[in-house]
């Protein structure tokens, strides 16, 4: 084997991997160089690549403990067969203990769940320690709904997070037990074409779009959203107020305080943003560094639109928290349903402010499947897992809390991801690289406990052998997709007493057809359309049979959404999601995968608003269907 391949194994990486659909794929050695650059391994050469495969072995041959460990918050921690040796524990919250290795023995006493950092052998080891599982939400019920698409019922032409606590509050009363939004993460105000949820500019902050912003009301809307003139309006009335002195208060100051530098650092990159564009790959070199002194400089001229940016995520938090506080006034036992994308944009603020954690030159994607038969590459970048580790991982862990803060439930984006990412090098076929399962399942159940919250994985697409088992142990509810959910051995679909117990159940997703967009073919048709459909009579021809197999499988009249809403509420599915467009009757989909300017992504807007879907009989017959299901959406 080459010193190329050695060093990629040992790195973590999986050049060969079997795909979907069954085909053996062998990632070229210019991938896997490709991947090893991206991990800052040098690789470019046999003779370089046997130079840093040593240094690995050498560098793991003398630790005494590994890089992280496992282990159960309230319960002792001890190790033997060590070396003797000084140790010092610094727990999360700051205690520190010091002791010796004697006779063998690493005796650190009880932990409390959260992620210590232990020195010992000249070497930092993580303890993560986490309650063994997540507690498992009630069989209950919610809606997912686009929070972009929202009639915006407060002002503005872009609906808010004010719209979204309106909506909460009438679910609720209707016994619905969440409310699931497309992700919120901070995105690019400065590029009128960047409005995908999914990838985002930062992780950790929030979307300024959907601020309740006083503006006017903006009357009838149009049916896709404007995203440059309502984004321009909302500014501008965010402007007006922030001038007027809405951001010189107490309150904003100490929590601005409490935020500290990553807050300001996230704050000064908005405030470059708005000179030289929202990329920072274009911007002038000097600027590119947080840490140089052209930054400072710039950061001091623009302080007053520092402590605007800063003022707006104030805000963000602020009404995600009211938004969540009308959910659970209105009797929804979890709220809110947040949605943690899978990756960040390549050159937004959090590359930016901690470009070490990131793979450059690589984009997170999935292999060839049935869904996507040439593979997806989705353009952002993945953590790279030696730099994560190597801060305990701490980046993970803030993501994961900066959304629980306003949710009882939270999505992970293609959760798969935790087991292996797959990278695709530019311009080159993809390839797997390992990632630390069980520590990043270690801070989920750390920061879930923490919250009090579910968590569910989206455990679609390629899955590997052991992570649906590794998800359930850790209470993490798995995805299930009645469009995919189909019985091979009688070649109809499952019924619903076959279905998995500790999973979400919907009938699609966003990237879906609706339940009527399904039945009539609307996404072969959008194909069709765009010319990427080899065979469209074909797919038709298999639709139709399709329909006939998922009418047989959940009975009651041809084509009635009631009977597929009867159907998922039957499931032993510990939750249901009910998506919006299918309760509204509408035919299209959010988003086509595979597409950006040539389907109206993310814009297409609903055809009620709060008041009116309070009293839709739709919404309420769904709700009686999830009540004679026992189905809840009260408090645990």
């Amino acid at each position: 084997m080459s010193a190329l391949m050695e060093l990629a194994l040992e790195a973590g990486l999986r050049p060969g991997y079997s795909d979907q659909t069954g085909v053996w794929r062998e990632a070229p050695p210019e991938s896997v160089a490709a991947a090893l650059e991206a991990m800052g391994l040098a690789a470019g050469s046999e003779a370089e690549a046997a130079e840093t495969l040593g240094a690995l072995r050498a560098e793991a041959a003398a630790r005494v403990l590994p890089g992280w460990l496992v282990a159960e918050a309230g319960a002792p921690f001890r190790r033997e067969g060590l070396p003797e040796a000084e140790w010092r524990l610094t727990l999360e919250g700051g205690e520190a203990r010091e002791g010796r290795v004697r006779e063998g023995v690493l005796d650190l006493g009880l932990l409390p769940a959260g992620r210590h950092r232990l020195e010992t052998g000249g070497a930092v080891t993580w303890l993560l320690a986490a309650p063994a599982r997540i507690a498992p939400p009630p069989r209950g019920w919610g809606v997912t709904l686009p929070l972009y698409g929202l009639p915006p019922a407060h002002g503005g032409g872009l609906a808010s997070y004010a719209d979204l606590a309106d909506w909460a509050a009438a679910l609720g009363r209707a016994g619905a037990a969440f409310v699931g939004i497309n992700p919120v993460h901070a995105g690019f105000p400065g590029d009128e074409a960047a409005f995908s949820p999914y990838s985002p500019s930062h992780r950790r902050r929030f979307s300024t779009l959907h601020l309740a912003a006083g503006e006017p009301a903006a009357g009838a809307q149009p049916e896709l959203v404007d995203y440059p003139a309502a984004r321009a309006a909302r500014l501008a009335a965010l402007e007006a107020a922030f001038a007027a002195g809405a951001g010189a208060g107490a309150e904003f100051a100490g929590w601005r305080a409490a935020e500290g530098p990553a807050l300001e650092r996230f704050a000064v990159h908005q405030a470059i943003s708005e000179l030289h564009g929202p990329y920072w790959n274009a911007w002038p070199v000097a600027l590119r560094d947080p840490g140089s002194a052209e930054v400072a400089r710039l950061a001091a001229e623009r302080a007053g639109r520092v402590a605007f940016h800063a003022w707006l995520q104030w805000l963000a938090e602020r009404q995600l928290a009211a938004a969540q506080a009308a959910a659970r006034g209105a009797g929804m036992g979890l709220g809110l349903y947040l949605d943690l994308a899978v990756g960040t944009h390549p050159f937004g603020a959090e590359t930016w402010a901690e470009r070490a954690l990131f793979a450059p030159g690589v984009s997170l994607g999935s292999p060839p499947d049935a869904f996507s038969p040439e593979g997806q590459t989705w353009g952002v970048a993945p953590f790279e897992p030696r730099a994560l580790a190597a801060g305990g991982f701490a980046a993970l862990a803030e993501t994961l809390a900066a959304q629980l803060r306003h949710a009882g439930l939270l999505r992970i984006d293609h959760i798969l991801g935790f087991e292996r990412a797959f990278w695709v090098p530019e311009g080159l076929p993809g390839l797997y690289v390992q990632m630390p399962r069980e520590a990043m399942l270690a801070v989920v159940r750390i920061e879930a406990a923490r919250a009090g919250a579910a968590v569910v994985g989206e455990d679609l697409g390629n899955i590997p052998e052991g992570l649906q088992a590794a998800l359930a142990a850790s209470g993490i509810l798995g995805c299930r997709v009645a469009i995919f959910e189909r019985d091979w051995a009688s070649g109809g679909f499952k019924p619903a007493e076959a279905w998995d117990a500790e999973v979400l159940a919907s009938f699609s997703t966003h990237d879906l057809p609706t339940w009527k967009g399904w039945r009539n073919g609307r996404d072969i048709d959008w194909r069709a359309r765009l010319g990427r459909s080899a065979d469209p009579v074909t797919e038709r021809r298999n639709r139709a049979a399709e329909v006939a197999l998922m009418d047989a499988a959940i009975g009651g009249a041809v084509g009635d959404v009631a009977a597929m809403h009867g159907f998922l509420a039957r499931t032993p599915c510990r939750l249901v999601a009910v998506q919006a467009e299918d309760i509204l009757g509408l035919e299209e989909q959010a988003n086509l995968p595979g597409t950006t300017v040539e389907h109206p992504n993310w814009r297409r807007r609903l055809p009620e608003d709060a008041a009116a879907i309070a009293g839709d009989a739709r919404l309420a017959a769904v709700a009686a269907i999830m009540k004679s299901c026992g189905r809840q959406g009260g408090e645990p």
